[in-house]
């Protein structure tokens, strides 16, 4: 019995349980960073898309929506697009919520700005 109780037999699973808290936090955090990064190329995409249809004389409505027509559901809902022209140049700004772990449910206060800008095509 005493040479039981000083052998090292289950030790891996007592640490195996010991470092699942960290190993699971730091799992939940990898996958904010990937979020954080998604909405990143995201809010840059919608407005490339934006000020693309800006550029084409469709108008601010249609830039707008050309802004948040590629967007996933669950960015959609917090998203501003906002579109203005001067001088022959085209700027399309985005605002997106981060999403905290599950897209969609509740977002982070501070949101990620996308910008872009062309210049205006002339009509023929």
């Amino acid at each position: 019995m005493r040479a039981r109780l000083r052998g090292d037999r289950g030790q891996v699973t007592i640490e195996f349980l010991g470092m699942t808290p960290t190993i699971l936090v730091t799992l939940v955090v990898l996958w904010q960073c990937v979020l954080v990064g998604y909405t990143y190329t995201l809010a840059a995409h919608a407005a490339d898309e934006a000020v693309r249809a800006g550029t084409a004389s469709e108008g601010q409505a249609a830039c707008e929506g050309a802004g948040l027509e590629d967007l996933p559901g669950a960015w959609q809902s917090g998203a501003h697009v906002s579109c203005g022209a001067s001088g022959g140049f085209v700027t399309a700004d985005v605002h997106l919520e981060v999403p905290i772990l599950f897209p969609g449910v509740i977002g982070f206060p501070l949101p990620v700005d996308g910008h872009a800008g062309a210049v205006q095509e002339e009509e023929d």
